[in-house]
């Protein structure tokens, strides 16, 4: 191919995106030519390579190259061609959301829906696609699989059960980050953006404190999940810290708790089973907005009033905090930023750039009627 590369007038063209055609070859007739990296690195005086170099950033170019590649770019109207340069990086531009629940309590939660809006308008403003893969409940090794085999350049998990050491395991090959702290992450070094989720449990629980009350129990969600591990730690230390060991100043070697997995259905049927202890309680703090909803409807059943007899106070600001009768003071856990530092975090490591284990989104409370 010659190097006598012809000036391009300032009133041509510019390439269509990925255009990689030689110059002049099966051209319309009167279309301007279509630049490519060859003329490029021949208009700037450099190799093929350097040229390269520039336009992918690599820091192994000197700036009297940088100014002069960037100047022939200008002048040709060069477009790189994307598809080419991923191939050569092993790139696809795809990143997956990974969700590994069941599809049911997917498309009943919305935390789910709240975190993947953050993550997909960030991702709009990059050039990567994001993919949503929830996992599939006959085949869960069909998901690893598709992570595995080259289809995308990285994986954000999100789950409110992500413990599987398989994708911890995964994240050796393939960089991921987690939404929640996986429980197995103990050789690993695992990513992670989330919350403070004992810091929550915390503020929730002391707003109850603050209103007056002595006895206060608690619904928590799945312990065998960190996030519910970690509330129901942030509870026991705020009474504890208020003098209220056990959860009441008047019953200290009676903890009053009970389990949920995070629906309405659930945070009602705890609610029947701690009144059902017989001892009472003036303060309830439920560990997710979904459970809090369920257990509102059950201590109004049983002639109890909100805030009058049991003030209440929750996690998660969304429709089930502010659909109720009283609405819910809560802990907002700004679930949409936090879908948007996942995938940022996520790129981050896809360029091979260091970033903090841990990345911490703040949390927030909001004051509503029943609390």
């Amino acid at each position: 191919m010659t190097t006598d590369i012809p000036r391009v007038e300032p009133v041509a063209r510019a390439a269509p995106v990925g255009s990689a055609a030689p110059m002049g070859a099966g051209a319309p007739v009167g279309a301007a030519p279509v630049a490519t990296l060859e003329g490029v690195a021949a208009l700037a005086g450099v190799s093929k390579s350097t040229a390269s170099r520039v336009i992918n950033g690599s820091p192994r170019v000197t700036e009297q190259a940088v100014m002069r590649v960037n100047a022939a770019i200008a002048q040709l109207h060069y477009v790189p061609n994307r598809a080419a340069r991923n191939l050569a990086r092993r790139r696809t531009q795809m990143i997956a959301m990974v969700i590994p629940e069941r599809t049911a309590a997917f498309f009943a939660d919305p935390y789910f829906a709240e975190v993947i809006q953050g993550a997909a308008m960030y991702a709009s403003s990059t050039d990567y696609t994001l993919t949503l893969l929830i996992e599939s409940e006959a085949d869960a090794e069909k998901t690893h699989r598709f992570l595995q085999s080259g289809s995308v350049d990285g994986a954000l998990l999100l789950s409110h059960h992500s413990s599987s050491a398989t994708y911890l395991e995964l994240s050796r090959s393939l960089p991921v980050v987690f939404g929640v702290r996986p429980v197995d992450d103990l050789e690993f070094e695992a990513h992670t953006v989330d919350v403070d989720n004992v810091a929550a449990a915390a503020i929730a629980t002391q707003r109850l404190i603050d209103q007056g009350r002595t006895r206060i129990a608690t619904i928590t969600g799945p312990l065998g999940a960190t996030a519910a591990r970690d509330r129901l730690a942030g509870w026991r230390a705020t009474l504890e810290a208020a003098g209220f060991a056990g959860g009441s100043a008047s019953a200290p070697g009676l903890e009053l708790v009970d389990e949920g997995d995070y629906t309405p259905a659930s945070g009602a049927a705890a609610a029947e089973r701690l009144l059902a202890r017989g001892v009472p309680f003036d303060g309830l703090f439920v560990a997710s907005a979904q459970m809090a909803s369920g257990a509102l409807s059950v201590l109004r059943e049983h002639g109890l009033s909100v805030p009058g007899d049991v003030a209440v106070s929750t996690i998660d600001n969304n429709s089930f905090s502010t659909d109720t009768k009283p609405q819910l003071t809560t802990v907002d856990l700004h679930t949409s930023e936090k879908g948007a530092e996942m995938v940022k975090a996520l790129l981050a490591l896809i360029e091979g750039e260091a970033i903090k284990r841990e990345t911490w989104i703040p949390i927030e409370l909001v004051e509503r009627g029943s609390a």
